[in-house]
């Protein structure tokens, strides 16, 4: 295993997971409500801009590595499902719209090992349409942790809104990555 800043960064990013979902576990004398949901927030943002920064450096210090190009999305979705649990549990997020990007992160791994196995996959190589639906995650879940007005703009309201782009971006980009692996499916189901 390579050993260098930008690993270390995404071993960062899983050693915040912790942090985040445990601040909500703290007894009540020790944080109020509003301080632990600033925490939270500000520990995802953080370990949200390790992961572009990480590939960044990675790129430009030609430091890349195919167990960083495994490590770093494992902690994309490892950071993303603790949190969508953690805001379900506070009723923060809707049940359906979790299971669906959850059970989207599920499938689209599952998809891309077997694409891999089968030497195909650069047909599901990172599109678009995977990059906007991240964005929205990424900024949807910080605004429902928070869950408090900034200067009069209600985070919940735009964490919701986002949070809904991001399921629909979710289906949008899993079914582009099914159609787009479907002839190496058939192929290999002969």
């Amino acid at each position: 295993m390579p050993l260098n800043v930008p690993i270390i960064l995404t071993w960062l990013r899983i050693a915040m997971i912790p942090l985040v979902v445990g601040l909500f576990y703290l007894p009540g004398s020790w944080l109020s409500e509003s301080n632990r949901d600033m925490l939270a927030a500000v520990s995802f943002i953080i370990a949200a801009l390790t992961d572009w920064f990480d590939g960044w450096l990675a790129r430009r210090w030609n430091q890349t590595s195919s167990f960083g190009a495994f490590l770093d999305p494992v902690a994309d979705k490892l950071m993303v499902c603790a949190a969508l649990i953690v805001l379900l549990d506070l009723g923060r997020v809707d049940a359906f719209i979790s299971l669906i990007i959850i059970g989207r992160e599920i499938t689209i791994s599952a998809l891309r090992e077997w694409m891999a196995k089968i030497g195909a996959s650069a047909s599901v190589a990172v599109h678009r349409l995977g990059k906007f639906k991240t964005a929205a995650q990424m900024i949807a879940i910080p605004c429902l942790l928070y869950n408090q007005p900034i200067h009069g703009v209600s985070t919940r309201v735009a964490g919701d809104i986002l949070i809904l782009v991001a399921a629909v971006l979710t289906v949008w980009s899993m079914l582009y990555y099914l159609q787009r692996a479907a002839p190496a499916i058939r192929e290999k189901s002969r």
